[in-house]
């Protein structure tokens, strides 16, 4: 009976660490959303590439000084519905929550908001449980701060290769040019780069990469309201 008490005694401490814990972490991320809605922010990503004693390129701008170019080929790339949605495309993560991919959820599902959050708080790799957790950010995130604030920052973040973070960086490592002077081939080459920068360099494209650029080239072109929110 004794042992059955302390048993229970220790599951409840534990359970109200776990929570304690959580409800912290969750009050701290909400704390750094409400700070980087004016700060230049730093990504999970980055620091665990300066702990490894790894090289990270960033130079930070504001949206104003990132190519139209770029702005409207990322958002047909990755959200084409950004300016629509409140953070989180229910749509599209319903039908990926339906069709489950063999390693974690699509990246199909993720926004630019979701994958703001992600950079800013969690971890790479995909899981059910980081997406649980994405989630409520990115609403925050998109609760808290205009469209053309989580642009920017998403482009900012993002990696475009081994330590290469950001817009500007990526401008000047693959074009010897700023960001805002990239035009509609370069800002589609560093677009569609952006699922597998690892693999897709923006100034040595494949033939897949190519036709890829090609394809968000075009939509851009004619992308009109889907960018009218970042203008």
């Amino acid at each position: 009976m004794a042992s059955r008490f302390r048993r229970a005694s220790l599951t409840g401490t534990i359970a109200r660490i776990v929570l304690g814990v959580g409800l912290a972490l969750a009050l701290g991320c909400a704390a750094l959303i409400l700070v980087y809605r004016f700060l230049p922010p730093v990504s999970t990503l980055m620091l665990a590439r300066w702990l490894n004693g790894e090289t990270v390129e960033r130079h930070y701008v504001p949206l104003d000084r990132i190519s139209g170019f770029l702005r409207a080929a990322v958002i047909v790339s990755e959200d084409a519905r950004f300016c629509e949605h409140n953070g989180v495309d229910w749509g599209a993560l319903r039908w990926v929550v339906d069709h489950p991919g063999a390693n974690g959820p699509k990246r199909g599902a993720s926004t630019i908001p979701m994958q703001t959050a992600k950079n800013l708080f969690l971890w790479p790799s995909r899981s059910y449980v980081r997406k649980a957790i994405e989630i409520p950010l990115a609403l925050l995130i998109d609760f808290e701060w205009p469209k053309r604030r989580i642009l920017e920052v998403y482009l900012n973040l993002a990696e475009w290769g081994g330590g290469i973070f950001g817009a500007e960086a990526a401008a000047q490592h693959y074009f010897r040019k700023s960001a805002d002077r990239l035009d509609a081939r370069e800002a589609a080459l560093l677009a569609t780069a952006l699922p597998d920068p690892r693999h897709r360099n923006a100034a040595r494209p494949s033939r897949r990469h190519l036709w890829l650029a090609a394809r968000v080239m075009a939509h851009a072109r004619t992308a009109g309201p889907l960018v009218e929110c970042v203008e």
